[in-house]
């Protein structure tokens, strides 16, 4: 019976070890939130677990993420608070909102991020060079890929003279920024006239293309956002059921139906993102980490929704594209 007791305390006291260690190896493994508006799409979080794996980190064996995504501004400053709370050992934020509701949550907590915007002229980073404080990552300061986009659609929808264009900025809707001056310039020189609409959710998005339709735009831009991402679907069915060709900022438009895009490549950055957490957890401080811009950029184009726009694309349009999708 002695016996019998002892091995049962023995057998409690090694599944008690067993759980401390485990414990204990689980505080030991590095920590790293993910902030995004919305959530992020999965090809992104992908890539970014593959830039991971790519540099020997494999989640739940050696490295923990807190995945969160908020769709305002008020949610995003609740889920930065709370990865800061969590004692995270770097947070990797994706977009403008998130980067700065990061940053005002910790001023300590290694920040990197992915930034649609020049980070120096918005006060996020000091330089681009030597970023300084605790803020380093990737930034899209790609304000000329408007001007691009609008040439490309030109290009590519022969004879077009009125173009829409989509935006989520109010001031760039007025007419008031330099993103709108610089479409603007290139419209005259196209001798194309631009409509530009302002769309948030879902219920502007059906108020935008009813006004397209009732001013007769033959084509549309869309401008960069995280939002559009989010109802990319909801985009792309109306623009495919009023037969309006489109240009998008993103890869993953096209691949959902869209008609064609322009611009870097957001699942390769995140995979890029992979090598500032190595470097951070390796003891590089982020504020001696340059922040780097887009290297990349392709033309993706979907001819099956070519055809269903019973739009040919000129051959040496094709040939300048990057991924053709058939």
């Amino acid at each position: 019976m002695r016996k019998k007791i002892v091995s049962v305390a023995l057998c409690a006291l090694l599944i008690a070890l067993s759980k401390f260690a485990d414990a204990q190896q689980s505080k030991k493994l590095p920590r790293i939130g993910f902030l995004t508006p919305a959530v992020a799409p999965a090809p992104w979080i992908d890539a970014f677990r593959q830039g991971l794996r790519e540099l020997g980190f494999v989640e739940r064996k050696n490295i923990l993420l807190e995945i969160r995504g908020g769709k305002t501004k008020p949610d995003l400053s609740d889920l930065a608070a709370e990865l800061v709370r969590l004692k995270v050992d770097i947070i990797v934020a994706g977009g403008t909102d998130a980067v700065h509701a990061v940053k005002e949550a910790t001023s300590t907590i290694p920040i990197v991020m992915r930034y649609d915007r020049d980070p120096m002229r918005s006060g996020v980073v000091a330089s681009l060079a030597r970023p300084g404080g605790n803020i380093t990552g990737l930034a899209s300061i790609t304000i000329d890929l408007s001007g691009k986009r609008l040439e490309l659609l030109a290009e590519a929808v022969p004879g077009v003279k009125r173009i829409a264009v989509l935006t989520w900025s109010q001031i760039v809707a007025a007419g008031e920024s330099r993103l709108y001056k610089e479409l603007e310039a290139v419209a005259r020189a196209l001798g194309v006239k631009l409509q530009v609409l302002l769309a948030l959710d879902p219920a502007t998005i059906d108020k935008a293309f009813l006004a397209m339709k009732t001013a007769h735009a033959q084509a549309l831009i869309v401008m960069p956002s995280w939002r559009y991402i989010q109802y990319r679907k909801h985009m792309i069915k109306h623009a495919t059921k009023n037969r309006v060709p489109t240009i998008y900022f993103q890869p993953i438009f096209v691949e959902n139906g869209g008609l064609m895009s322009y611009g870097p490549d957001f699942a390769d950055e995140f995979r890029r993102l992979a090598v500032y957490v190595h470097k951070i957890l390796k003891g590089t401080k982020p504020g001696d980490l340059p922040v780097e811009q887009p290297t990349k950029f392709e033309l993706v184009i979907n001819l099956n929704t070519a055809k269903a726009l019973g739009l040919k694309i000129p051959g040496h349009f094709l040939m300048a594209a990057n991924k053709v999708i058939e």
